[in-house]
């Protein structure tokens, strides 16, 4: 198991990004499974870092700087993925009722404005909350436990 934990930083990364790939299909392009593959990532995170035998401050800092990389990660193939829709902001033809998202507020424009914060930033946001959570809870846990 310690071989698991022990892999090169940019393995694991290649690894997460290929994660990430899948689970931004299986959500066609929606990232509720990005959102929850914060939960594994953040325990395997803290389960890297507290094997180093490093201290908890050095652990949580690390922590803390991987889960950005991975939340950047995500918020990367969002902005490719969403952010080629942008343009129809300024297209005085762009039909947003039939685009195909949910119309979340009054206005059809402001929906398709809500909706593309919605998955470029707030999304990833959760994500990093989601894998600091984890790796928190995890870190206090083994802390508990000695």
């Amino acid at each position: 198991m310690k071989k698991f934990f022990g892999l090169r930083w940019w393995v694991v990364l290649l690894i997460y990004i290929v994660l990430d790939v899948i689970a931004v299909g299986m959500g066609m392009g929606v990232s509720i499974f990005c959102i929850l593959l914060g939960f594994p990532i953040g325990w395997y995170l803290a389960r890297r870092h507290l094997l180093l035998n490093l201290e908890i401050k050095d652990a949580l800092v690390k922590i803390l700087r991987d889960s950005l990389i991975t939340s950047g990660v995500t918020f990367v193939f969002m902005a490719v993925l969403w952010g080629r829709t942008v343009s129809m902001l300024f297209d005085p033809a762009a039909d947003f009722i039939n685009f195909g998202i949910p119309m979340i507020l009054y206005d059809p424009k402001a929906s398709f404005v809500g909706w593309l914060v919605l998955m470029i930033v707030i999304s990833p946001s959760l994500q990093l909350l989601a894998t600091i959570f984890a790796a928190y809870l995890t870190v206090a846990i083994k802390a508990n436990q000695g």
